[in-house]
């Protein structure tokens, strides 16, 4: 790679205006959802109430205990996952949006694909960079590695919605285009998982040639101050 003598490890820097925007916007989450779950309690709806309490845990646990995770993820990270499983979550499941917004379920499986896709660069990262691990892939390689990352994971999620239908008769996955069976649904789904990934890895690929001042790099320089660890020989 690259990135080898841009990416010297530093000293941790102090909280800047992503880890404060992380921290609000982890508030106003927590906020809107316990608005919500006070009103199903009120309205005895006892299993909508404890699937939004399992999704206030999953979305702030990394938050809550952030501190005492062996990887420190940087803030802009954690913010966008954080919006994506509310959204996903919260807003498509316990409110409905995937039956309300038509294209609400195509606009979160691009943005996984991008999240996936990102983080693909980072575990090859810490594989190229680690000089304990004696591994040094071109950038193409990199790119390859992100995109079939992001695919395979969205792949799976696939399958994770096709298992819950079939065993629990959940409806994950939604009726399209007058296909009942939910095929059509899982194709889109792919699909845009796939163009998401396909962007961030060709960005990626292009940083990693030209390496101009982007947030791949902002990102990956913080990735390496929270975490000097995995990075020492």
């Amino acid at each position: 790679m690259t990135t080898t003598n841009r990416s010297a490890v530093r000293e941790p820097e102090k909280p800047d205006i992503a880890a404060r925007l992380h921290r609000w916007i982890a508030i106003a989450v927590a906020a809107v959802m316990t608005v919500d779950l006070t009103l199903f309690l009120y309205k005895g709806q006892w299993q909508t109430a404890f699937l939004t309490l399992a999704i206030m845990a999953v979305i702030l646990a990394p938050t809550l205990l952030g501190a005492r995770l062996p990887v420190k993820i940087p803030p802009e990270i954690q913010a966008l996952a954080l919006l994506f499983v509310f959204a996903a979550l919260f807003l498509g499941e316990v409110q409905r949006y995937y039956e309300r917004i038509a294209w609400w379920d195509q606009a979160l499986h691009v943005s996984s694909g991008l999240l996936l896709g990102i983080l693909g660069f980072l575990l090859v990262y810490i594989l190229n960079e680690n000089t304990r691990i004696d591994l040094h892939l071109r950038p193409r390689f990199v790119a390859l590695f992100a995109f079939l990352f992001a695919v395979s994971v969205g792949t799976l999620w696939e399958l994770f919605e096709f298992g819950m239908d079939s065993v629990f008769g959940t409806n994950m996955q939604k009726p399209m285009f007058g296909d009942p069976s939910g095929l059509t649904d899982t194709m889109w789904d792919l699909l845009v998982d796939m163009l998401g990934a396909l962007a961030i890895s060709v960005y990626g690929w292009w940083y990693m040639n030209d390496p101009a001042q982007s947030f791949i790099e902002r990102w990956i320089e913080k990735f390496i101050a929270r975490n000097p660890g995995l990075f020492r020989g």
